[in-house]
Protein backbone atom coordinates (compact mmCIF):
# COMPACT_ATOMS: atom_id res chain seq x y z
CA UNK A 1 0.00 0.00 0.00
CA UNK A 2 1.46 3.33 -0.99
CA UNK A 3 1.16 6.58 1.61
CA UNK A 4 0.05 10.03 1.11
CA UNK A 5 1.11 12.98 3.05
CA UNK A 6 -2.42 14.12 4.18
CA UNK A 7 -2.18 18.06 3.67
CA UNK A 8 1.34 18.27 3.99
CA UNK A 9 1.09 17.80 7.56
CA UNK A 10 3.98 14.83 7.88
CA UNK A 11 1.22 12.23 8.64
CA UNK A 12 2.30 9.58 5.80
CA UNK A 13 -1.04 7.79 5.93
CA UNK A 14 -2.32 4.70 3.51
CA UNK A 15 -3.66 6.06 0.47
CA UNK A 16 -6.48 4.21 0.93
CA UNK A 17 -8.63 4.91 4.52
CA UNK A 18 -10.91 2.17 6.06
CA UNK A 19 -14.07 4.25 6.96
CA UNK A 20 -16.30 2.70 10.00
CA UNK A 21 -19.58 3.70 10.12
CA UNK A 22 -21.16 0.93 9.27
CA UNK A 23 -18.91 -1.87 11.86
CA UNK A 24 -21.74 -2.03 14.58
CA UNK A 25 -23.28 -4.31 11.71
CA UNK A 26 -20.84 -6.83 12.41
CA UNK A 27 -19.92 -9.35 15.53
CA UNK A 28 -17.08 -8.07 17.53
CA UNK A 29 -14.90 -10.81 15.90
CA UNK A 30 -16.11 -10.17 12.69
CA UNK A 31 -15.24 -6.20 13.00
CA UNK A 32 -11.65 -7.24 14.39
CA UNK A 33 -11.12 -9.90 11.49
CA UNK A 34 -12.17 -6.75 8.90
CA UNK A 35 -9.75 -4.32 11.26
CA UNK A 36 -6.78 -7.05 10.98
CA UNK A 37 -7.51 -7.73 6.80
CA UNK A 38 -7.15 -3.78 6.57
CA UNK A 39 -3.94 -3.38 8.12
CA UNK A 40 -2.51 -6.59 6.97
CA UNK A 41 -3.37 -5.13 3.25
CA UNK A 42 -1.40 -1.94 4.06
CA UNK A 43 -4.44 0.52 5.39
CA UNK A 44 -3.53 2.92 8.68
CA UNK A 45 -6.13 5.66 8.72
CA UNK A 46 -9.58 4.65 10.21
CA UNK A 47 -12.03 7.04 9.98
CA UNK A 48 -14.95 7.75 12.40
CA UNK A 49 -17.91 10.19 13.69
CA UNK A 50 -19.27 10.84 16.78
CA UNK A 51 -22.48 10.16 15.39
CA UNK A 52 -21.81 6.87 13.47
CA UNK A 53 -24.35 4.19 15.17
CA UNK A 54 -24.72 6.87 18.10
CA UNK A 55 -21.40 6.35 18.76
CA UNK A 56 -21.01 2.37 19.00
CA UNK A 57 -18.95 2.24 15.83
CA UNK A 58 -16.51 3.93 17.59
CA UNK A 59 -16.83 1.80 20.79
CA UNK A 60 -16.30 -0.83 19.25
CA UNK A 61 -13.43 0.01 17.44
CA UNK A 62 -11.90 1.17 21.05
CA UNK A 63 -12.76 -2.83 22.00
CA UNK A 64 -10.81 -4.10 18.95
CA UNK A 65 -7.73 -2.06 19.84
CA UNK A 66 -7.76 -3.04 22.84
CA UNK A 67 -8.15 -7.02 22.10
CA UNK A 68 -5.86 -7.02 19.11
CA UNK A 69 -3.37 -5.48 20.89
CA UNK A 70 -3.02 -2.89 17.76
CA UNK A 71 -0.18 -0.35 18.76
CA UNK A 72 -1.04 2.90 18.59
CA UNK A 73 1.29 4.67 17.30
CA UNK A 74 1.18 2.44 14.29
CA UNK A 75 -2.07 3.94 13.21
CA UNK A 76 -4.28 6.97 12.86
CA UNK A 77 -7.75 7.84 14.02
CA UNK A 78 -9.69 9.98 12.38
CA UNK A 79 -13.15 11.11 13.77
CA UNK A 80 -15.67 14.12 13.32
CA UNK A 81 -17.61 16.34 15.18
CA UNK A 82 -20.81 18.25 15.30
CA UNK A 83 -23.92 16.67 13.83
CA UNK A 84 -26.39 16.75 16.62
CA UNK A 85 -30.15 15.11 16.30
CA UNK A 86 -31.66 17.80 13.83
CA UNK A 87 -29.03 20.64 13.83
CA UNK A 88 -25.44 21.24 14.09
CA UNK A 89 -22.85 22.48 16.70
CA UNK A 90 -19.77 24.06 15.88
CA UNK A 91 -19.45 25.68 19.72
CA UNK A 92 -16.56 25.63 21.07
CA UNK A 93 -18.20 23.39 24.34
CA UNK A 94 -19.47 20.99 21.98
CA UNK A 95 -16.25 20.59 19.84
CA UNK A 96 -14.13 19.82 23.50
CA UNK A 97 -17.50 17.55 24.55
CA UNK A 98 -17.69 15.68 21.32
CA UNK A 99 -13.27 14.97 21.53
CA UNK A 100 -13.99 13.62 25.08
CA UNK A 101 -16.49 11.33 24.33
CA UNK A 102 -14.67 10.04 20.84
CA UNK A 103 -11.71 9.38 23.12
CA UNK A 104 -13.61 7.32 25.82
CA UNK A 105 -14.88 5.35 23.45
CA UNK A 106 -12.00 4.48 21.39
CA UNK A 107 -9.93 4.28 24.14
CA UNK A 108 -7.13 6.62 23.19
CA UNK A 109 -5.41 9.42 24.54
CA UNK A 110 -5.51 10.98 21.17
CA UNK A 111 -7.05 11.20 17.66
CA UNK A 112 -4.59 12.31 15.00
CA UNK A 113 -7.21 14.22 12.92
CA UNK A 114 -10.44 15.92 14.04
CA UNK A 115 -12.81 17.18 11.43
CA UNK A 116 -15.95 18.93 11.81
CA UNK A 117 -18.79 17.28 9.90
CA UNK A 118 -20.38 19.39 7.66
CA UNK A 119 -21.26 23.04 7.84
CA UNK A 120 -22.47 24.89 10.69
CA UNK A 121 -25.06 27.94 9.50
CA UNK A 122 -24.42 29.27 12.87
CA UNK A 123 -20.81 28.61 12.85
CA UNK A 124 -18.41 31.08 15.21
CA UNK A 125 -14.88 30.74 14.11
CA UNK A 126 -13.64 32.43 17.05
CA UNK A 127 -15.52 29.62 19.39
CA UNK A 128 -14.18 26.66 16.92
CA UNK A 129 -10.43 28.44 16.75
CA UNK A 130 -10.41 28.48 20.91
CA UNK A 131 -11.54 24.40 20.80
CA UNK A 132 -8.91 23.50 18.63
CA UNK A 133 -6.10 25.03 20.85
CA UNK A 134 -6.76 23.82 24.12
CA UNK A 135 -7.48 20.61 21.98
CA UNK A 136 -4.47 20.73 20.54
CA UNK A 137 -2.58 21.97 23.38
CA UNK A 138 -3.51 19.08 25.54
CA UNK A 139 -2.26 16.82 23.21
CA UNK A 140 -5.49 15.13 22.65
CA UNK A 141 -6.18 16.26 18.85
CA UNK A 142 -3.44 16.77 16.73
CA UNK A 143 -4.70 17.74 13.34
CA UNK A 144 -7.54 19.30 12.46
CA UNK A 145 -9.85 19.30 8.86
CA UNK A 146 -13.48 19.64 7.90
CA UNK A 147 -16.24 17.80 5.65
CA UNK A 148 -18.30 18.63 3.29
CA UNK A 149 -16.94 22.67 3.40
CA UNK A 150 -16.92 24.95 0.12
CA UNK A 151 -13.60 27.63 -0.05
CA UNK A 152 -15.10 30.00 1.46
CA UNK A 153 -16.35 28.31 4.21
CA UNK A 154 -12.90 26.96 4.97
CA UNK A 155 -11.06 30.75 4.04
CA UNK A 156 -13.19 31.77 6.86
CA UNK A 157 -12.20 29.58 9.41
CA UNK A 158 -8.53 29.92 8.45
CA UNK A 159 -8.71 33.21 9.18
CA UNK A 160 -9.11 32.69 12.61
CA UNK A 161 -7.55 28.86 13.06
CA UNK A 162 -3.94 28.68 14.05
CA UNK A 163 -3.37 25.20 12.81
CA UNK A 164 -3.63 23.98 9.15
CA UNK A 165 -6.65 22.53 8.10
CA UNK A 166 -5.13 19.60 6.36
CA UNK A 167 -7.97 16.95 5.36
CA UNK A 168 -11.82 18.17 3.49
CA UNK A 169 -13.91 14.91 3.36
CA UNK A 170 -16.22 15.46 0.30
CA UNK A 171 -18.81 13.01 -1.39
CA UNK A 172 -16.76 11.52 -4.77
CA UNK A 173 -16.68 8.87 -7.49
CA UNK A 174 -16.85 8.10 -11.04
CA UNK A 175 -20.58 8.67 -10.75
CA UNK A 176 -20.69 11.50 -8.55
CA UNK A 177 -18.42 13.59 -10.21
CA UNK A 178 -19.67 17.18 -10.86
CA UNK A 179 -16.50 19.00 -9.13
CA UNK A 180 -14.66 17.47 -11.98
CA UNK A 181 -17.46 17.89 -14.69
CA UNK A 182 -17.49 22.04 -13.76
CA UNK A 183 -14.38 22.27 -14.14
CA UNK A 184 -14.13 20.92 -18.07
CA UNK A 185 -17.10 22.35 -19.06
CA UNK A 186 -15.92 26.30 -17.90
CA UNK A 187 -17.11 29.21 -20.15
CA UNK A 188 -19.97 27.35 -21.45
CA UNK A 189 -24.00 27.83 -21.17
CA UNK A 190 -24.79 23.95 -20.27
CA UNK A 191 -25.83 22.87 -16.87
CA UNK A 192 -22.78 20.72 -16.57
CA UNK A 193 -20.78 24.08 -16.29
CA UNK A 194 -22.56 24.81 -13.01
CA UNK A 195 -20.20 25.30 -10.22
CA UNK A 196 -21.86 23.90 -6.98
CA UNK A 197 -18.45 23.74 -4.57
CA UNK A 198 -16.71 26.80 -5.24
CA UNK A 199 -14.04 25.06 -7.06
CA UNK A 200 -13.33 23.17 -3.76
CA UNK A 201 -10.90 20.63 -5.68
CA UNK A 202 -8.73 23.49 -7.18
CA UNK A 203 -8.64 25.35 -4.05
CA UNK A 204 -7.92 22.29 -1.83
CA UNK A 205 -4.77 21.71 -4.22
CA UNK A 206 -3.73 25.37 -4.17
CA UNK A 207 -3.62 25.26 -0.18
CA UNK A 208 -2.70 21.71 0.84
CA UNK A 209 -5.98 20.20 1.21
CA UNK A 210 -6.42 16.88 1.48
CA UNK A 211 -9.59 15.41 -0.17
CA UNK A 212 -10.88 12.80 1.03
CA UNK A 213 -13.35 10.85 -0.75
CA UNK A 214 -16.55 9.19 0.61
CA UNK A 215 -18.86 7.44 -0.84
CA UNK A 216 -16.51 6.52 -3.72
CA UNK A 217 -18.74 3.49 -4.85
CA UNK A 218 -22.21 5.66 -4.78
CA UNK A 219 -23.99 7.59 -7.14
CA UNK A 220 -25.93 10.61 -5.87
CA UNK A 221 -26.82 11.19 -2.09
CA UNK A 222 -26.94 7.76 -0.60
CA UNK A 223 -28.86 6.50 -3.94
CA UNK A 224 -27.05 3.11 -4.15
CA UNK A 225 -23.42 1.69 -5.87
CA UNK A 226 -23.36 1.99 -9.50
CA UNK A 227 -20.99 -0.94 -9.92
CA UNK A 228 -23.43 -4.04 -10.95
CA UNK A 229 -26.37 -1.53 -11.49
CA UNK A 230 -28.43 -1.49 -15.01
CA UNK A 231 -28.03 2.28 -14.81
CA UNK A 232 -24.54 2.19 -15.38
CA UNK A 233 -24.76 -0.66 -17.90
CA UNK A 234 -21.98 1.29 -20.26
CA UNK A 235 -19.62 2.10 -17.53
CA UNK A 236 -19.58 -0.95 -15.76
CA UNK A 237 -19.04 -2.56 -19.32
CA UNK A 238 -15.82 -0.46 -19.57
CA UNK A 239 -14.56 -0.86 -16.15
CA UNK A 240 -15.12 -4.65 -16.54
CA UNK A 241 -12.79 -4.33 -19.74
CA UNK A 242 -10.15 -2.62 -18.34
CA UNK A 243 -10.19 -4.88 -15.27
CA UNK A 244 -9.57 -7.93 -17.21
CA UNK A 245 -6.71 -6.38 -18.84
CA UNK A 246 -5.31 -5.79 -15.88
CA UNK A 247 -6.24 -8.50 -13.79
CA UNK A 248 -8.08 -7.13 -11.25
CA UNK A 249 -12.16 -6.53 -10.58
CA UNK A 250 -14.37 -3.45 -11.23
CA UNK A 251 -13.82 -2.80 -7.90
CA UNK A 252 -10.33 -1.75 -7.71
CA UNK A 253 -10.66 0.13 -11.22
CA UNK A 254 -13.42 2.49 -9.48
CA UNK A 255 -10.90 3.06 -6.50
CA UNK A 256 -7.66 3.29 -8.73
CA UNK A 257 -9.65 5.89 -11.19
CA UNK A 258 -9.77 8.18 -8.08
CA UNK A 259 -6.08 7.02 -7.14
CA UNK A 260 -4.92 8.28 -10.60
CA UNK A 261 -6.61 11.83 -10.95
CA UNK A 262 -3.24 14.88 -9.75
CA UNK A 263 -4.90 15.73 -6.37
CA UNK A 264 -4.34 12.98 -4.48
CA UNK A 265 -7.34 12.28 -2.63
CA UNK A 266 -7.78 9.51 -0.66
CA UNK A 267 -10.53 7.13 -0.80
CA UNK A 268 -12.72 6.34 2.45
CA UNK A 269 -13.80 2.90 1.77
CA UNK A 270 -16.61 1.61 4.08
CA UNK A 271 -17.07 -1.70 3.25
CA UNK A 272 -17.67 -4.42 6.20
CA UNK A 273 -17.06 -7.38 3.21
CA UNK A 274 -13.51 -8.43 3.57
CA UNK A 275 -13.30 -9.73 -0.10
CA UNK A 276 -14.61 -6.55 -1.22
CA UNK A 277 -11.57 -4.83 1.20
CA UNK A 278 -9.25 -6.96 -0.62
CA UNK A 279 -10.12 -6.13 -3.57
CA UNK A 280 -10.13 -2.26 -2.94
CA UNK A 281 -6.14 -2.78 -2.00
CA UNK A 282 -5.46 -3.51 -5.22
CA UNK A 283 -6.15 -0.53 -6.69
CA UNK A 284 -2.92 1.50 -5.42
CA UNK A 285 -1.17 -1.22 -8.33
CA UNK A 286 -3.13 -0.61 -11.22
CA UNK A 287 -2.28 2.68 -12.75
CA UNK A 288 -4.72 3.65 -15.37
CA UNK A 289 -3.63 6.11 -18.72
CA UNK A 290 -4.70 9.18 -19.40
CA UNK A 291 -7.56 7.42 -22.45
CA UNK A 292 -8.33 5.13 -19.92
CA UNK A 293 -9.28 7.71 -17.40
CA UNK A 294 -11.36 9.67 -19.45
CA UNK A 295 -13.07 6.37 -21.28
CA UNK A 296 -14.17 5.07 -17.90
CA UNK A 297 -15.83 9.24 -16.98
CA UNK A 298 -17.44 9.39 -20.15
CA UNK A 299 -19.08 5.94 -19.87
CA UNK A 300 -20.91 7.04 -16.52
CA UNK A 301 -22.60 9.54 -18.61
CA UNK A 302 -20.26 12.77 -18.09
CA UNK A 303 -19.46 14.13 -21.68
CA UNK A 304 -16.81 16.18 -23.03
CA UNK A 305 -16.88 19.75 -24.90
Amino acid sequence: MKTINIGNSGICASEIALGCMRINGLSLIKASELVRTALEAGIDLFDHADVYAGGQAEEIFGKILKSESIARDKIFLQTKCGICDGYFDFSKEHIIEAVEGSLKRLQTDYVDILLLHRPDALVEPEEVAAAFSILHASGKVRHFGVSNQKPMQIALLKRYIEHPLIANQLQFSIAHSHMIRSGIHVNMQTDDAIDRDGSVLDYCRLHDITIQAWSPFQHGFFAGPFLENLQYAELNAKMQHIADTRGVTKTAIAIAWILRHPAKMQPIVGTTNIIHLKDICEAPDVELTRKEWYEIYTAAGNTLP
